[in-house]
């Protein structure tokens, strides 16, 4: 299936789709956008492979402690974490999804985007607010107490929430958009001459659902799963805060713990490896399949209302994960933040300036690269350019803290060399230029999320003719004049949509902000981490409040695109 929609799901995956196999490769070309590309693809793996690099040093006896205490409990958690939050964000995505899609039931017009709500909520936000409310001190726990006469834990039994299943219920809340999105696609993009012929065979409804939506829709979901359980990987506030003693926890305490970078950069080499098998294991699942559903056929429409009981169900369904993973965090947030006081030295508009600026020039910067390599890619289609702009896009499926390790240590590195070089010949030191400043942050921000601006700015180019290039060159205009008078006045909806999406993502991003960032430089995501941790929430509200609501913005220009795109489709069928 073939969908140039601009979504957050399809900018994401934009380095894991297969190329198409009938197109005839071009004979390599070297020119000016090639190298560039090249350059660019380079650039951006580098913390990659220096992470790789730095694991083949030597760690001393740390691999041989770490392997005789706590690593099978990194990988045991890990591996749980993963199928837990696999398999909540499978059965909430494609549930709400086939359920808004197939039927007609009361408040479907407001859930079918209402859904998507919980992708503005941080999970490491949903976890502090619902720690707050149900921990033994919380207000839950406290009135069950008055009510029932209970005196301590004894009396009674509840749940466990810092633990490795509470973490894996709040990432599934926030994470099942990712399922959800992709799945509606699918299924709404299916003919509904399919779904007459299935009718007409004497199958029912839940058996023309497993029969022949979900297989069609398998490829869609099983990405969309994919990119859930990338974003578990790359969580570092919810399993620090519920001690889930994850890999990416232990790449963290072991370089900050115990100092050992090569030993980090094995254990970090460990999550690569663990991102390269889920991403072989989705595309050998798929093997040789391929979907393709005519344009012209009529998409799917509602076919079926449900009333009475059935309706209330189908309704409690939907809104039970909006409920959940937003409507409840947020007015926990809200409750929390009324009557707080912020601490007296720290500004909450100065963090959110500084979490501004971070998250702005990393949105500039991706959208450079992403234009540039999109672009680049469209002029030569070589095989060379097509792997290369998939390799420098990558990024997104490594966790932030992999590629703080990656940016960091080769930084410093360089930092040694040129200080040592500026103190020996003219006897000045330079201090921190690369490691410890800004421009690390950047670059690590840059580096994970230039495949949002890259699959937005592609999305886009899938739309505009080459036969307006063919028409422009043959008027004499260069590559350069093509892309400034044809392709960006056509493309602004696609930048700014890919823009919005990279600082929203790097406005929230915890670990590599937390790792990279400058002495005294704190943002919105950092305060919030840093109270929450102190267990000081109401102090944490208010600039938690401040993310969620940046979050908002893209979500809902996501819901009333994707409500577009499907009107359009209703009227060109019709």
């Amino acid at each position: 299936m073939q969908d140039t929609r601009i979504t957050p799901a399809v900018a994401a995956t934009a380095a894991l789709r297969v190329p198409d196999q009938h197109a005839r490769p071009r004979s390599p070309r070297i020119d000016g956008w090639t190298l560039g590309i090249l350059a660019l693809a380079a650039l951006f793996t580098s913390p990659m492979f220096a992470v790789l690099g730095i694991a083949l040093d030597n760690s001393g006896d740390a691999w041989a402690h770490l392997a005789s205490t706590v690593l099978g409990t990194y990988i045991g958690q890990t591996l749980l974490l993963l199928t837990g939050v696999g398999t909540g964000v499978l059965i909430i995505g494609v549930s709400t999804a086939w359920l808004v899609t197939l039927f007609r039931f009361p408040g479907r017009h407001v859930l079918q985007w209402a859904l998507l709500l919980p992708l503005a909520m941080p999970s490491y936000i949903v976890a502090y607010a619902y720690t707050d409310l149900l921990e033994f001190a919380g207000p839950v726990q406290t009135g069950l107490r008055q009510l029932f006469g209970w005196h301590g834990p004894g009396d009674y039994w509840f749940p466990e929430i810092r633990s490795l299943g509470g973490a894996a219920t709040f990432m599934s809340l926030v994470l099942y958009p990712y399922v959800y999105l992709l799945a509606r696609a699918a299924f709404v993009e299916q003919s509904q001459n399919l779904w007459d012929a299935a009718r007409g065979l004497g199958h029912g409804t839940w058996s023309c659902f497993m029969r022949v939506a979900m297989p069609l829709a398998r490829p869609a979901i099983a990405v969309g799963v994919l990119l859930a359980l990338m974003e578990t990987l790359n969580d570092f506030g919810t399993v620090d805060y519920f001690a889930v003693q994850t890999l990416t926890i232990g790449v963290y305490r072991v370089w900050f713990g115990m100092n050992n970078a090569p030993a980090a950069a094995q254990l970090a080499s460990m999550v690569l490896v663990l991102v390269l098998v889920m991403a072989a294991l989705e595309h050998v699942a798929r093997g040789r399949r391929r979907f393709q559903f005519s344009q012209s056929a009529p998409r799917r429409d509602p076919i079926a209302r449900l009333d009475g009981t059935r309706g209330v169900l189908a309704f409690l369904a939907c809104a039970m994960p909006v409920a959940l993973g937003f409507a409840v965090p947020a007015a926990l947030l809200g409750f929390s933040a009324i009557g707080s006081e912020p601490p007296a030295d720290v500004s909450t508009i100065g963090l959110a300036l500084n979490s501004v600026a971070v998250a702005g020039v990393a949105a500039l910067a991706c959208l450079c690269g992403g234009l540039f390599l999109a672009y680049g890619a469209r002029l030569s289609g070589t095989s060379l350019v097509r792997a290369a702009t998939r390799l420098a896009s990558i990024g997104y499926a490594v966790p932030g803290v992999i590629l703080a390790v990656g940016v960091l240590i080769p930084a410093a590195a360089l930092d040694n060399l040129v200080d040592g070089f500026m103190r020996q010949y003219f006897g000045a030191a330079t201090g921190l230029i690369f490691s410890g400043t800004l421009y690390a942050l950047v670059f690590a921000c840059t580096v994970r999320f230039l495949a949002l601006s890259f699959g937005s700015v592609e999305a886009g180019l899938t739309k505009i003719t080459p036969n307006m290039d063919a028409a422009a060159r043959s008027l004499g205009h260069r590559p350069g004049g093509v892309l400034a008078r044809i392709h960006f006045p056509l493309l602004r909806g696609s930048l700014m949509t890919g823009a919005m999406l990279v600082f929203v993502d790097a406005m929230k991003e915890l670990p590599m902000t937390l790792i990279l960032r400058p002495f005294n430089f704190n943002t919105l995501a950092t305060h919030v981490y840093e109270y929450a941790s102190y267990e000081a929430f109401e102090q944490a509200a208010l600039p938690a409040l401040a993310i969620v609501a940046a979050g908002l913005a893209p979500v809902i220009t996501l819901s009333l695109g994707f409500t577009g795109s499907r009107r359009s489709s209703n009227e060109m069928t019709s």
